[in-house]
C-alpha cells in the first residue's frame, strides 16, 4: 500500500493523530479558560481529524500485528498497546460523536468533555509508551536477519564513529599518571 507494508504504515500514520488529539484538548482548555468559542471550534475540528487518523492508525496496527517477528514478551506488550489503542479510539470517538451532536454545550458539558479529553490524553501517553517500548526495546518490525546485520556493523564500526572503545580495546595506560576523567 503506497510502498508501505502494514508495520511501516502504522508507524507512518500514528504520530499526527496523537498530536491532533493533544492540540484538540489544549484548544478546548483555552476555549473554556478564555471563554472563546473560536478556540473550541478549532478544538472540535482537530478532534474530528484526530479521531479519523487514530482509526487509521488502529487499523494499520491491527493488520501489522501478525506480520512482524516478535518474542513472547513483545507479544504481551503488543496486546497491551492494542488494548490501549482501542480504548483511546473509543474515548476520543465517543467524545467526537458527543461534540458532533451536542454542538451547543452548556458549561457543565464543556467541563465534562474537557475531563474526558484529559483522561484520553493519559491513555494516549500510555499507548505511546507501549509503542515506543515495542520499537526501541524490542525492535518490533525489524526482521531478525536485519538486526544481526546491524549488530555486526555496529560492533565493527563502533570505534570509528567516536564511541568509546570497549574495555578490551583500550590501550594500556600508564597507571602512574593521573587520570583526566
Amino acid at each position: 500500500m503506497l510502498g508501505y507494508d502494514w508495520p511501516r504504515l502504522h508507524a507512518a500514520v500514528n504520530d499526527l493523530p496523537a498530536a491532533l488529539l493533544l492540540v484538540s484538548v489544549l484548544f478546548d482548555l483555552l476555549g473554556v479558560i478564555r471563554k472563546r468559542e473560536d478556540f473550541r471550534t478549532v478544538g472540535f475540528w482537530t478532534l474530528m481529524v484526530g479521531v479519523v487518523g487514530t482509526g487509521a492508525a488502529v487499523v494499520a496496527g491491527l493488520k501489522a500485528e501478525g506480520s512482524v517477528e516478535h518474542s513472547d514478551e513483545a507479544h504481551a506488550i503488543m496486546e497491551q498497546h492494542q488494548t490501549m489503542g482501542l480504548i483511546l479510539l473509543g474515548i476520543f470517538g465517543a467524545l467526537a460523536l458527543w461534540r458532533l451532536f451536542r454542538r451547543a454545550q452548556r458549561p457543565a458539558e464543556q467541563t465534562a468533555a474537557l475531563v474526558v479529553g484529559l483522561i484520553g490524553l493519559v491513555v494516549l501517553v500510555r499507548t505511546a509508551q507501549l509503542g515506543g517500548s515495542l520499537m526501541f526495546e524490542h525492535a518490533l518490525g525489524i526482521p531478525s536477519a536485519r538486526l544481526h546485520t546491524v549488530e555486526a556493523q555496529r560492533e565493527s564500526e563502533e570505534h570509528e564513529h567516536g564511541a568509546e572503545p570497549a574495555a578490551h580495546e583500550m590501550p594500556h595506560a600508564d597507571s602512574t599518571k593521573p587520570s583526566h576523567d
